[in-house]
């Protein structure tokens, strides 16, 4: 099976990630938090990027979670943490998220003062894109993922379909398409990946094509609608767009 983390025969081994908080302490409760949603799969988590303030005080990481799927079908596997150090207290604290996709992880991290250009994956593990297409989603993506908020996402770690499926809703009531798709899917015999986004009109509309995509009856993503076709309204409507509910499956 190939993983994101899996290097091909001739690339490097899989890196180890380091926190660099062993001359660190922290409240009680900051240091059982950090343990229980970071350091306790430590051993499981592969960096795929990473980038250190020339101080010392933050650090930023994209992990991979090797465990992520084990006892929870569908859970995003990617883990985003930055982690801020008090140098004269000797103290830490950190924020951490999990996200469906590298580039949502890298966007988390980015909108949280992490220099875009120094956040890139690793070009030694995972499946790099197939094409042109996917790369400029990807990086869009880093950097405007703070126009949208995640509603619904699902991982299928499964060889014979690697698939993610995320739904987008826009922050922004009048933009196009409010409701988006994302799909990324990996070709485990060319040993790429692929990006793709569809544009939907409603919440209901993004999320039967989510499902209909995990069951195998889904049609083509729809396009997103150009900013241009779209007509903003003279008075900004007062209710927001609903959120996408949360799925189990």
């Amino acid at each position: 099976m190939l993983s994101r983390t899996e290097p091909a025969p001739a690339r490097k081994s899989i890196p180890e990630v380091d926190f660099e908080l062993d001359e660190f302490d922290a409240d009680e409760q900051v240091y059982l938090d950090f343990y229980r949603q970071v350091a306790v799969r430590e051993d499981m988590l592969v960096p795929l990027a990473e980038h250190h303030t020339a101080n010392g005080v933050h650090s930023y990481y994209v992990l991979f979670d090797r465990t992520a799927t084990y006892g929870h079908p569908g859970m995003p596997q990617y883990v985003a943490v930055h982690l801020q150090r008090d140098q004269e207290k000797g103290t830490f604290d950190f924020e951490r998220a999990l996200l469906p996709l590298p580039a949502m992880a890298q966007s988390w991290l980015i909108h949280r003062s992490c220099p875009a250009d120094s956040i890139s994956l690793n070009p030694e593990l995972g499946p790099p894109p197939a094409d042109e297409a996917t790369r400029a989603l990807e990086s869009r993506l880093a950097g405007d993922g703070d126009h949208y908020a995640m509603g619904y996402s699902y991982t299928r770690d499964d060889p014979d379909d690697m698939v993610t499926v995320v739904a987008l809703r826009a922050l922004d009531e009048r933009a196009p398409s409010p409701f988006r798709v994302v799909v990324e899917e990996v070709d485990t015999d060319a040993g790429t990946h692929t990006l793709r986004e569809g544009g939907f009109a409603t919440v209901d509309e993004a999320l039967q094509w989510c499902d209909d995509r995990l069951t195998g009856e889904a049609g083509p993503l729809p396009p997103v609608r150009p900013a241009a076709a779209f007509s903003r309204p003279a008075v900004m409507p007062k209710a927001s767009a609903p959120r996408p509910p949360g799925r189990s499956r």
